[in-house]
């Protein structure tokens, strides 16, 4: 099945699986280019000598393609580019979008830059920039998200830019790939979906609340740390929405602290990090800090299996998953079936 995203990233299919932290860890990575997707490592969540050692586990256990996801406004992210290019990683892709000067960087190294966007205007700009794909996600993708549906903003930026688009937000089966690909898509990218397979190291309880999900279980929150985030309602969830702001701010600095001390950040850096996601919006100080370690708060359920303290990103599509194939078998699935959605498509056009 091939698209401009396979020739562009060299795998066999054009199916991505995004880079969750927490979640997209070596197994996970590796199983998913083993089947012939695109496997994207998180790195956020790691130290920069643990993401080297990351890249090279993937290695370890497979010889196809895959990613590294990373934030573009970190402060160590020159350090992390040049550990891919050491290490010769094939794709690099943001939730942020990359300055100008580091898509360059990449790109005369050879690395495919694909960063992630919500909006028609972010496209125009990182292609304008020189990126060499775009994944666009819509208001179903889980985490942090933006308000307008995938069927209306894939279009929009499949006519507004000249590089392949990845579509994301809604995503978990076959025909749902041949949709993309009639919108003028060039592959999808799958994070809640591929959270749910038995290659996940997520604990088995948290996997069984989402499950246990339904679509109405799903909610867009601005408590966690004051921008639009979409995850699955819990305990946390309905804590942070009723408190005030003296209660929130303690729990955020509670919470504050605990990641400083896992990730080696001092509290400056700490602020500046919530800071620079505070930038042109309205943000109170409980959020700063909470907006700075909601790494911590996804550690709780996707390592410590806390569904009760935890933030569980989930994309809509959580409430219409009911089981946990290996990768091989979702992406041999997901193939089928759209080759049989073409087929058959194929059939009603001769009938005619």
């Amino acid at each position: 099945m091939e698209t401009a995203l396979t020739r562009l990233a060299g795998v066999r299919y054009p199916i991505v699986q995004t880079g969750m932290g927490w979640v997209a860890g070596p197994r996970l990575v590796s199983a998913a280019a083993n089947a012939g997707a695109l496997g994207i490592l998180a790195s956020a969540t790691m130290t920069v000598d643990q993401l080297r050692e990351a890249i090279r586990e993937v290695r370890s256990r497979t010889r196809a393609p895959f990613g590294v996801n990373l934030r573009a406004d970190a402060a160590d992210a020159a350090d992390r580019v040049q550990i891919m290019l050491d290490e010769h990683v094939r794709v690099a892709s943001f939730a942020l979008a990359p300055s100008p000067e580091l898509i360059t960087r990449l790109k005369e190294a050879g690395v495919v830059v694909v960063p992630s966007v919500g909006a028609r205007r972010h496209a125009e700009k990182v292609a304008a920039w020189g990126a060499d794909a775009v994944i666009v996600q819509g208001g179903e993708g889980g985490g942090h998200t933006g308000e307008v549906a995938t069927t209306v903003l894939l279009p929009q930026v499949v006519d507004a830019v000249r590089i392949p688009v990845v579509a994301a937000g809604g995503f978990f089966d076959g025909r749902g790939l041949v949709a993309a690909l009639s919108y003028g898509a060039a592959g999808v990218a799958m994070g809640t979906r591929f959270l749910l397979t038995s290659d996940s190291t997520v604990p088995d309880a948290v996997k069984a609340r989402y499950l246990a999900a339904t679509v109405r279980d799903v909610t867009v929150t601005r408590a966690v740390d004051g921008l639009p985030h979409r995850m699955l309602r819990t305990d946390l969830v309905d804590t942070l929405e009723r408190s005030g702001r003296i209660r929130a701010l303690a729990h955020a600095a509670r919470r504050a602290s605990g990641f400083r001390r896992l990730s080696g950040l001092t509290w400056r850096q700490l602020v500046r990090d919530g800071l620079a996601l505070r930038h042109g919006k309205e943000l109170s100080w409980s959020q700063v800090l909470l907006a700075a370690n909601t790494p911590m708060l996804l550690k709780s359920a996707m390592v410590d299996g806390r569904t009760d303290l935890g933030v569980m990103a989930s994309g809509q599509v959580a409430g219409v998953i009911d089981d946990l194939p290996s990768c091989a078998e979702l992406v041999g699935r997901i193939v089928k079936e759209a080759e049989e959605v073409l087929a058959g498509l194929e059939r009603l056009r001769d009938v005619r």
